[in-house]
């Protein structure tokens, strides 16, 4: 649709971009500026950022494919700029970035983790699954007091798939 932002692999010169917008999300938990200039130089090939019509991100999805299982995308943040959300940005960013994938790496299942009362990003990977024909198992992969930095809500993995493109 005319106006819909790009999607396309991040840039280096993303990093700080992309930075901000997990920042200013409110619910990502925020990496060093420096790790997000290492993401879209090291994982652009697993990751995407959605660019406004000035070039500009507007939302970024950053994964990598498991070492112990090739053929599962991890999906580490997913962020969209408040002034595009309730688009569809995401789940297009998420379904673009998994064609790709697959396309060029085959791909098996998604995973993710998920704070419990995460609605948006709940509802966004179980509508993915839908879309994909495959199923959600759901576990906890960090428990609370894992975390050494503070009181952080436990970390619960999605597991999605066998994945149909």
């Amino acid at each position: 649709m005319a106006g819909d932002p790009l999607i396309e692999r991040p840039a280096v010169a993303d990093g700080a971009a992309l930075w901000r917008l997990a920042k200013d999300s409110g619910t990502l938990d925020v990496n060093s500026s420096y790790s997000y200039l290492l993401w879209c130089r090291d994982f652009a090939a697993t990751s995407a950022v959605a660019r406004g019509a000035d070039g500009t991100p507007v939302g970024f999805v950053t994964g990598y494919m498991r070492p112990d299982r090739p053929r599962t995308l991890l999906v580490w943040q997913v962020a969209v700029d408040a002034a595009h959300r309730g688009r569809g940005l995401a789940a297009r960013l998420l379904d673009d970035l998994t064609a790709r994938v697959a396309a060029e790496r085959g791909l098996t299942a998604v995973e993710t983790t998920i704070t419990p009362g995460n609605t948006a990003s709940e509802r966004l990977f179980t509508s993915y699954a839908a879309r994909h024909g495959a199923t959600v198992e759901r576990e906890v992969l960090f428990r609370t007091e894992q975390f050494p930095d503070g009181p952080h809500a436990p970390e619960v993995l999605y597991r999605i798939g066998p994945l149909s493109f």
